[in-house]
């Protein structure tokens, strides 16, 4: 029997489309097992939400006392420190230096919180966790802080910070325009952050953790799109609330809104052994 050459050409592009996605299913599968191994190894009990040390704007291994339970609310910003130096390195070439990671805690239909994570784990996928069990993670992996909100997020915005995260899962990281930083194509620069790297919105394909923590937060109106360039914001900027670059340090100043951050652990410290970090 013959076939004509349109149903040949649409069998072969039906071919080549199921590989394709077969090859997309895959990767996900993969990269998925690779987020659940990294939770096994580094994760750990928790008593009740962790703890807070006292707030500062700094990084180190000092325990500050008096410690605080934790108290979770969408609209917090968790920030953590990878012990892996070739990740640290390439954010210290870029101008990002510490914290090198972000995400943003929000609420799922179902009432429970969860982060909003892009590139969890060094796995390049966005996707949402349960919050616990990442920030017990990234305790255990190197260091976790939170910049926790001042005023509970209103009804209005708590709703608009979940419709941007559950549109986020299984997008992709942006490695290359992540990449693209330490070249001449960066959008941060003295002069050049003030014309480039406006907001593109939640509804791009791809992005980089801070660069979609302050999408979502544009997104819920916790922030003014026309002073932000998530295309240009690194950690840094959100954690420190201050930044080389000329346009950031004016505009990205989360307080008063957001206490300064503060290292989390997953238990009481008293004077914090080896195994508080």
């Amino acid at each position: 029997m013959r076939i004509s050459r349109r149903a040949f050409l649409g069998s072969v592009a039906g071919s080549l489309l199921g590989c394709a996605s077969t090859g997309r299913a895959g990767l996900k599968d993969l990269q998925d097992r690779q987020i659940e191994k990294s939770l096994a190894r580094f994760g750990g009990p928790v008593t009740g939400n962790g703890f807070l040390d006292q707030p500062a704007f700094v990084i180190d291994d000092d325990f500050r006392p008096p410690q605080v339970p934790y108290e979770p609310q969408p609209g917090d910003i968790l920030f953590s420190i990878s012990k892996f130096l070739v990740y640290r390195a390439g954010h210290w070439l870029s101008g990002a230096g510490d914290p090198n990671h972000s995400a943003i805690v929000f609420r799922r239909p179902d009432g429970s919180l969860a982060t909003l994570e892009a590139g969890p784990f060094d796995v390049a996928i966005v996707c949402t966790l349960d919050l616990l069990p990442h920030l017990s993670a990234y305790h255990g992996r190197g260091r976790a802080w939170v910049r926790t909100r001042v005023t509970p997020l209103t009804e209005e915005q708590s709703c608009r910070l979940t419709e941007a995260a559950m549109a986020q899962e299984d997008k992709r990281f942006a490695r290359f325009r992540l990449y693209s930083q330490v070249t001449p194509f960066r959008v941060r620069g003295p002069l050049r952050t003030n014309f480039i790297g406006q907001s593109h919105g939640i509804d791009r394909p791809s992005y980089f953790c801070s660069e979609l923590v302050t999408e979502c937060l544009i997104y819920a109106g916790l922030m003014d799109a026309a002073n932000t360039r998530p295309p240009a914001t690194f950690p840094h900027e959100l954690f420190y609330d201050q930044s080389i670059n000329p346009f950031l340090n004016r505009h990205y100043k989360l307080a008063p809104c957001w206490n300064p951050p503060a290292r989390w652990r997953p238990h009481p410290c008293n004077g914090c052994d080896s195994d508080s970090r």
